[in-house]
């Protein structure tokens, strides 16, 4: 007989609605030198046979630079999702949308390439990424 709990990840983990997917053209929040990157792949999705992987709020992101700095441009990097324009629902009640869609480029090891990230950046990411709330303007 199998025991409780396993198979969960560490941490709880809502399910947020999903605003982009792979293809969304995207703004960079950072300054890490690139300013418009195109999600490519969503890793750790499991979907169906030609489903378009989608990716919310929070979500670590395969991403191309489309333009930036030259060393920056061509690069294919991992980014994370910092805000999104659809709304989305919080345990308490509330809903968030932001004005854009935006990211912040970060190492595979998961810690910011850029100094400083323009803008707000949505509470649920700033729990999961916390080396990113560290850099980050405002957390709302």
């Amino acid at each position: 007989m199998p025991k409780k709990g396993k198979g969960k990840p560490a941490f709880s983990r809502r399910r947020i609605a999903t605003g982009l997917q792979v293809g969304s053209y995207v703004r960079v929040a950072d300054n890490s030198g690139a300013k418009l990157v195109k999600i490519i792949g969503v890793p750790g999705y499991k979907g169906r046979l030609r489903r378009i992987p989608p990716a919310g709020i929070g979500d670590l992101v395969v991403v191309t630079v489309k333009k930036g700095t030259p060393e920056m441009r061509k690069q294919v990097v991992k980014a994370v999702i910092v805000r999104q324009k659809r709304p989305f629902r919080r345990p308490d009640g509330t809903w968030v949308a932001f004005e854009d869609n935006a990211v912040a480029i970060v190492t595979p090891e998961g810690t910011p390439k850029g100094s400083e990230i323009r803008g707000p950046i949505a509470k649920e990411v700033a729990e999961r990424w916390p080396q990113l709330a560290n850099i980050a303007t405002i957390v709302v």
